[in-house]
């Protein structure tokens, strides 16, 4: 409407006022109503007309009302950005959060077969131990030339009560017996729940007699596969007290550090017996 109105005016002073001289009119131009800046603006004002028609028609044609809603394209477009950006620096907090943990479980799992090659590498000294320890029996006995001896023999066929009566005789001081029979046990019921434990009292009765080779293989056989009972620690502890009476320092020693590895909860009177003979095995601190 103003710009109409302002045509209207500018038609109006036209006719109103007299011609006026060429020279006066080249001094004083009258500026063009319909410059391109007022051109812009009204073809800007026709689209919006046609879209609102567009509108009110599309209304009128559906039978719903027409709601119009204020343009919002600039703000909404600059939360949208905020909303990319928060996103993306989410994003790249999870992604170095999960290269955190992908280092972590990495590393758990280096340390796990690290740990697993060095149980592997232990079981195959203490097999390769135990091998020579018999390699060293079957000689001393081929060299003494002993008479054929019947294996022995355990008390009862029945697990139970063979292990048992060995144990009784242990509790009552019969050292002798009580080898006999669970070197009996062992011979008969080798893969029994209780062949590791009458392995390590057999080995009890061998070490008491000072028989340290014997005490040692039979040690070895208790404790292979470092079972969780309450007789483990004091099986190791014997091992490496006779591998020191045989002159096996080194294996002593490392017999000694598994101890502490494998059972690190042993009484107090294992390990300060570990802590001694460490010191008779001149074992590294």
């Amino acid at each position: 409407m103003k710009l109409k109105a302002a045509l209207l005016a500018a038609v109006l002073a036209l006719t109103a006022v007299p011609a006026l001289a060429p020279a006066a009119m080249a001094q004083t131009p009258m500026p063009d109503p319909l410059d391109d800046r007022s051109a812009k603006r009204l073809d800007k004002m026709e689209k919006v007309v046609r879209e609102l028609r567009s509108i009110v028609f599309q209304g009128r044609d559906t039978g719903k009302p027409v709601v119009v809603q204020a343009a919002e394209t600039d703000a909404q477009i600059a939360a949208m950005s905020d909303r990319m950006r928060d996103l993306e620096q989410t994003l790249t907090k999870l992604n170095g959060q999960n290269e955190g943990l992908t280092h972590d479980l990495d590393e758990a799992r280096r340390a796990n077969e690290a740990e697993k090659a060095r149980g592997d590498a232990l079981d195959q000294r203490l097999a390769a131990l135990e091998k020579r320890i018999a390699d060293q029996e079957a000689a001393a006995a081929a060299a003494a030339a002993p008479p054929v001896a019947a294996a022995p023999t355990p008390a009862s066929t029945d697990p139970a009560t063979a292990f048992s009566s060995a144990r009784q005789m242990l509790l009552d001081g019969d050292y002798a017996g009580a080898e006999q029979a669970f070197a009996g046990y062992v011979e008969a019921f080798p893969d029994s729940a209780k062949a590791p434990e009458a392995r390590y009292w057999l080995g009890e009765t061998q070490f008491v007699r000072e028989a340290y080779s014997d005490a040692a293989g039979s040690y070895l056989g208790a404790v292979r596969g470092w079972p969780k009972t309450s007789w483990a620690p004091d099986a190791v502890l014997k091992l490496s007290r006779s591998l020191v009476a045989l002159k096996k320092p080194a294996d002593a020693c490392k017999t000694l550090d598994e101890l502490a590895k494998r059972y690190p909860k042993a009484p107090a009177t294992i390990t300060s017996k570990a802590a001694s003979t460490r010191v008779q095995a001149k074992c590294a601190a």
